[in-house]
């Protein structure tokens, strides 16, 4: 059962792209693309925002946001008060104004008495020309979505409060380059980030990833990697029994087994892991940290950069051997089932089945809390990067470091060395930032000063 926590390790060093299709998007107002990445990790908004951000919002929309704005506020643990107030709540401007005034109205926020516009215009949650807010217009779902989110980052910057991740600074040169460690999913309540973390992302001229995620070319390229091409299915690579238990657990997805056939056991095996890793405290879209802070650099038109490439990764799992993609499969196939998977084993075999499993959240969740606090030590002692790299037996372990830290290493090191006075920001896998062969010791070893920023 040991088996099933070192599969996890991935994750704090691949980005694991899974089967998913992005929204076709309509035309947004320029004035709104800042605040797209925030509200959609949040959970406030899904892909309609894409094709109905103009339309009135609906009250089944103003419910969800109100309940995710509510959710996020408690986590504040601002003192409260008694709630006395009565406000009315429509879909108007005003309505909606009302309703997320309603949210914070039980806490004592400075100011929070003031009243509903008047405490939500000293936020910042609501402009307009001169005197006139348009109260009394209906609220489209673009402006609810944006009323709810800066409120709750406005409400976060107030206490001091948000995730700070695991952030770095490297300086040489004139040049400034911080490096961000990704733990690749969405759980632990990650978002919103920490003021400061979100200036330095929104501050950068470049963001640089494991991958650049709006190269189409790389993800089609990637996507085709994922399937088969060679007339075979997956049924004529696996156990049948195995194969009938992937079509099952992937029913409830709304994948068809003529969809799941197509895929080789590596590319569901990644899709069962990602799953595995989210909870009841990811937001509706699951959106992974490392694609949140592309989605904010893109929108707010800073240069993206890929460190590899989607055929690189794609190879890391592509040439695995058809036995170990089998296993692979099945393992992250229990993960994804939980005790579920345990049926036919015997009492101390679900004892054992159990605990391993307790182990795997208790491990993501403790990444997560170190991730949330900036505890960079706690991380580096508990996440087991010695173990992978000396796993050498095991295939995929043996892939997840083999040449990837000394390119990490050498990419930082190009942008140090430019010309001029340059800020970047790096976004890899957390794994690749810690020990001996990692991106922060590999940058001091060249000469570059490189600290911990400090939480603020």
């Amino acid at each position: 059962m040991k088996k099933i926590l070192s599969l996890l390790l991935a994750f704090g060093l691949l980005t694991v792209p899974v089967l998913a299709e992005e929204p076709q998007a309509e035309p947004l107002p320029a004035w709104a693309w800042g605040e797209v990445a925030d509200s959609y990790a949040l959970g406030l908004v899904g892909d309609e925002i894409y094709t109905d951000h103009s339309k009135p919002i609906t009250q089944e929309q103003l419910d969800k946001m109100t309940q995710v704005a509510a959710d996020k506020l408690v986590l504040l643990e601002v003192e409260q008060r008694s709630n006395a107030g009565s406000f009315v709540i429509d879909t108007t401007r005003g309505g909606v104004l009302n309703a997320l005034y309603m949210e914070a109205l039980p806490y004592a926020f400075a100011d929070i008495d003031a009243g509903p516009v008047e405490f939500l215009s000293s936020l910042g949650v609501v402009h307009g020309d001169g005197a006139d807010l348009a109260l009394d217009r209906p609220c489209t779902l673009l402006e609810a979505v944006c009323f709810a989110n800066r409120m709750i980052l406005a409400l976060y910057d107030q206490q001091n409060a948000g995730s700070l991740g695991l952030l770095w600074k490297a300086e040489g040169n004139g040049n400034t380059l911080y490096l961000l460690g990704s733990i690749h999913t969405d759980r632990s309540n990650l978002y919103p980030f920490h003021k400061q973390l979100r200036d330095i992302i929104t501050s950068a001229e470049l963001a640089a990833f494991e991958l650049d995620f709006n190269s189409q070319e790389g993800i089609d390229e990637f996507t085709a990697m994922q399937v088969y091409s060679d007339g075979t299915t997956l049924k004529d690579h696996v156990d049948p029994e195995l194969y009938q238990e992937v079509v099952e657990a992937l029913a409830p997805l709304d994948m068809p087994e003529e969809q799941v056939a197509n895929y080789k056991p590596w590319a569901l095996a990644n899709t069962f892991t990602a799953l595995s890793m989210l909870d009841e405290t990811s937001s509706d879209n699951a959106m992974a940290l490392d694609l949140y802070v592309s989605a904010k650099a893109a929108n707010l038109g800073i240069a993206t950069e890929g460190i590899e490439t989607y055929a690189f990764q794609g190879k890391i799992f592509d040439d695995l051997s058809d036995e170990y993609q089998e296993n692979y499969l099945a393992m992250t196939l229990s993960m994804y089932l939980g005790m579920d998977a345990a049926e036919g084993l015997s009492e101390e075999e679900k004892a054992e089945y159990e605990a391993a499993l307790k182990e795997q959240d208790e491990a993501v969740g403790r990444w997560m809390e170190q991730w949330k606090t900036r505890d960079t030590e706690a991380f580096a002692n508990d996440y087991p990067k010695d173990v992978i790299q000396s796993n050498t037996s095991d295939e995929l372990n043996s892939k997840l470091f083999e040449g990837r830290d000394p390119n990490m290493i050498a990419w930082a090191d190009r942008y140090l060395k430019q010309d001029g006075a340059h800020t970047g920001l790096m976004t890899v896998g957390a794994g690749h930032m810690i020990g001996k062969t990692g991106v922060v010791q590999g940058l001091k070893d060249l000469g570059y000063t490189v600290e911990v920023v400090p939480a603020p």
